[in-house]
């Protein structure tokens, strides 16, 4: 299959920072058009805004999502509460009820591992994972593999910094836009296809498939998308002080300089 004329032009690392602010936020603005986390957690109410903050830092400080019972100590009434942030795919439960991920973390085996803060978790998708030392100040380690070549993918991570940079500075980050569908959650559809990619080369046969729905971020480039988009999910600027109820029966770490 050959090229469009504009293809090399999906390969080209921008230059300037003012040319990656442009393509990072049409791409911020076009995933924020599918799944607007930040907004649908700013409309709800203080008490389940802080459970949402809490069920995301439960991954990092205990290497698992609130069971319910955790849930159930921080909100009046929790089936309401349960409602609210399943029907705004903020957390996703499984059919027996059970709490099972909250963007960007999941309990379920995907490709995409973390360490971090000494626990592995997983993360949705390859974006997602790049998101978890931003948001909590940590060193990360990410282990993954390439779709295409099912290459194994490291990368090691402090904050927006890569610390492996020889092995990983050539890694990109995919993603199918036509993959997103309105009838089910993002966990199930869009996420399925943000992956990584080995190198330069594999992302042009990649492209090649489906250039008019795919585009593709250099490493440094995704880490940055993945900060803009979830960072702001567990900044706590502006929320109330917490109740003592708030936080019985967890071990929320705290965040520096967050």
């Amino acid at each position: 299959m050959q090229a469009p004329a504009s293809f090399d032009y999906l390969l080209i690392s921008y230059n300037g920072i003012h040319d990656m602010n442009i393509k990072l936020e049409k791409a911020l603005s076009r995933l924020e058009h599918i799944l607007p986390l930040k907004k649908r957690q700013g409309e709800c109410c203080d008490e389940i805004h802080i459970l949402h903050q809490q069920i995301l830092h439960s991954f990092v400080a205990s290497g698992h999502i609130l069971s319910r019972d955790e849930m159930a100590s921080c909100v009046d009434d929790l089936e309401a509460a349960i409602q609210v942030l399943q029907s705004r795919d903020l957390v996703i439960f499984s059919a027996a009820g059970e709490p099972l991920g909250a963007y960007p973390f999941t309990m379920e085996p995907r490709p995409h591992k973390i360490l971090i803060n000494g626990h592995q978790i997983h993360a949705m998708c390859a974006l997602d994972s790049l998101a978890a030392s931003p948001m909590f100040g940590l060193k990360a380690r990410i282990d993954s593999q390439c779709r295409v070549t099912g290459d194994t993918i490291c990368i090691q991570q402090s904050d927006q910094r890569i610390e492996n940079r020889e092995e990983a500075d050539d890694i990109h980050v995919g993603i199918d836009w036509g993959s997103a569908r309105h009838d089910d959650h993002c966990a199930n559809n869009l996420c399925m296809d943000m992956i990584f990619l080995r190198n330069h080369a594999i992302c042009r046969q990649w492209l090649i498939e489906r250039p008019q729905n795919r585009e593709v971020f250099t490493l440094r480039e995704a880490i940055e998308f993945a900060s803009r988009f979830f960072v702001p999910l567990v900044k706590t600027t502006d929320l109330p002080s917490r109740s003592s109820s708030a936080t019985v029966g967890i071990n929320c770490i705290h965040l520096p300089g967050r």
